[in-house]
């Protein structure tokens, strides 16, 4: 129960002053009301995604595009500031930054007062306020086995009393989120702490993170789905935004939250935001009333919506920049003369195919397996990929963790060059020389090689089977491919069901450790696709949470990266570099490697957004 309360009664004043405290009040009422208007109802902003989302639970999805809708709808103590560079995380709904302590096993954060919620009729027509036990409620539905969250990584096995309380909900099929907990608990009103088995200097990062957001007990208990306590469709947040419509797989709407919290575009003395500023400083959050987020997964229409003007903005298919870009990285003359502006990064991102390590023909630990994989990842032609997929707009991948985040090396490279010939040597040296009647080649024990390949259904996963096919052939592997919606191959990569696939991983909170956790035995059945487990690796794992980011951290990832080249769970893949186009009446904007679709702080000139021009 929240505590009660309680007011001193004010002393009554005189008749003429009663008026003027009620004339006050009322104009101070009307002037609120009016404030607290932020966004513009009458402006909508139109964006593409390339793949549907799955839905809009934090603990329970975990692609890109559904978190970027969360991103929206939810709040996390903590972000990053928007305008910064260097990146720099900076308070959402905290009060102030954790409070670290023990050498980094208890963490304390203070939620900020006066937040609350998006109205919803879970709360019975009252206004709810967010407190700190909203955040533990959210973080224990990470660690309840029947969510079966894909990050549960981020607290499992890490809070001091969780054990017992997760066994408990194993024996008797249900979590008691009222269970005390010493590692979790709110301490008051708007105080929650984190105490941990052994200090976690990654937790920083994961604050700032979707599955760490806040949610309402009472909504989730209101929508969740019976046998896996998942709430999909009925999110309910204290963010910028809230779900207005959604037809799955087609078309996303979110209109402003009219309860979101006073807030302004963020403040930068930075020269290079200085036209920025000009035109947003002061700018109450959000400012645009309606967003909408249609599903196209084919290039040419994204691109060509964009060119219509149907589109505010899109990031350019990689398969058709050069229908946009110069070869130096610049736009192309007809779009710089109609005003199109440019934002460009690479991406602390990695494009990579993993390989089922439970499975009996690409999986194991014995020499010859780690020679075909090995195989496999040196005779794929990634030149190609590089120059005709992806137009250029792509480095090979030297090392897990991508550039431009602690843990990356640039003086480091273990990544593979494109040599069929060396890949068939090795082929042969390891027992894979037997071929059958087509010239395709048989595994060391007789049976047949034939290797099958996930892959989505869109015409641009047709491109990537075709250069995959080719490479294949070229070293006598049979290979087909698995053709399902991408929200089916994640279930199915989850639970080990595919036997190879090509995939990405971004981070959003700037740490090495989110490409580090992918290989994680314990993460199998989450994000360890690869199902790689090896114990050094995973000492190496706990080792480097244990560290803040410097020298010694990034030894242990050297290491990590080392045991990576040694068994070949993955082929190592490519970095991409995203190229963003923004029609000349968007505003506000500015390319964030962390934040693809930060929409509350853009805007749009309504009336060249009507013209076209």
């Amino acid at each position: 129960m929240p505590p009660i309360n309680r007011q001193l009664a004010p002393t009554r004043p005189p008749r003429r002053a009663l008026y003027h405290v009620i004339l006050a009040g009322l104009l101070a009422g009307a002037l609120a009301a009016t404030c607290a208007v932020a966004a513009d109802m009458s402006k909508t902003l139109r964006t593409a995604f390339i793949v549907a989302e799955t839905g809009f639970d934090p603990a329970a999805s975990s692609d890109i595009y559904s978190d970027s809708v969360q991103r929206a709808i939810f709040d996390s103590l903590y972000g990053f500031d928007y305008l910064a560079r260097p990146y720099r995380r900076t308070m959402r709904t905290a009060a102030a930054m954790p409070e670290v302590t023990d050498e980094g096993r208890t963490w304390t954060m203070r939620v900020r007062p006066g937040i609350y919620f998006a109205d919803d009729p879970a709360f019975k027509g009252r206004k709810r306020e967010l407190v700190a036990a909203d955040y533990v409620y959210s973080w224990k539905r990470l660690l309840d086995p029947r969510v079966r969250s894909p990050f549960a990584w981020y607290l499992e096995g890490k809070v001091v009393g969780a054990d017992a309380v997760i066994d408990a909900a194993k024996k008797t099929g249900r979590f008691d989120y009222d269970a005390p907990m010493e590692g979790l608990e709110a301490i008051d009103r708007y105080t929650l702490r984190l105490k941990l088995k052994e200090p976690d200097y990654i937790m920083a990062g994961y604050m700032t993170q979707s599955p760490m957001v806040a949610v309402a007990r009472e909504a989730i208990e209101a929508y969740a789905d019976a046998s896996t306590g998942w709430a999909m469709a009925n999110p309910v947040g204290t963010g910028p935004y809230m779900l207005k419509s959604w037809r799955r797989g087609a078309q996303i709407v979110l209109e402003a939250n009219p309860n979101y919290r006073d807030e302004v575009y963020p403040d930068s003395n930075d020269p290079a935001d200085k036209e920025l500023m000009a035109k947003m400083r002061g700018k109450k959050l959000p400012i645009v009333g309606r967003i909408e987020i249609s599903i196209m997964e084919e290039s040419n229409p994204r691109l060509l919506a964009f060119n219509s003007g149907a589109l505010d903005y899109v990031n350019v298919p990689s398969d058709l920049s050069d229908h946009v870009l110069e070869v130096s990285g610049k736009l192309k003359t007809e779009y710089a003369d109609r005003g199109v502006m440019l934002g460009r990064i690479t991406q602390p991102a990695l494009q990579y195919a993993y390989f089922n390590m439970e499975d009996p023909v690409v999986g194991g630990y014995t020499k010859d397996r780690i020679a075909l994989r090995r195989a496999i990842a040196i005779g794929f032609n990634t030149p190609a990929l590089i120059s005709v997929v992806y137009q250029g707009q792509a480095i090979p991948a030297t090392q897990p963790i991508p550039p431009n985040l602690p843990g990356h090396d640039d003086n480091w490279n273990v990544g593979v060059k494109y040599d069929p010939q060396s890949a068939n040597a090795l082929l042969d040296k390891f027992g894979y020389s037997m071929r059958d009647s087509e010239g395709y080649r048989k595994q060391p024990n007789g049976a047949p090689l034939m290797i099958t390949m996930a892959s989505a259904t869109s015409a641009r996963d047709r491109e990537f089977d075709e250069l995959w096919q080719k490479s294949m052939k070229g070293l006598g592997i049979r290979l087909e491919f698995l053709k399902q919606k991408w929200p089916d191959l994640i279930q199915m990569g989850k639970h080990g069901k595919l036997q190879m696939w090509r995939v990405g991983w971004i981070t959003a909170y700037g740490e090495g450790d989110a490409f580090a956790q992918l290989l994680y035995g314990k993460n199998i059945e989450q994000t360890n696709y690869a199902r790689f487990a090896l114990p050094e690796y995973d000492d190496l794992y706990r080792a480097s949470r244990r560290l803040p980011d410097g020298a010694e951290r990034n030894k242990i990832y050297r290491r990590m990266s080392e045991l990576v080249a040694a068994y070949n769970p993955w082929w190592l893949g490519i970095y991409t570099i995203e190229n963003t186009l923004l029609q000349p009446w968007m505003l506000g904007y500015k390319k964030h490697a962390y934040w693809e679709h930060p929409w509350k702080y853009l805007d749009v000139d309504a009336a060249r957004q009507r013209s076209g021009k």
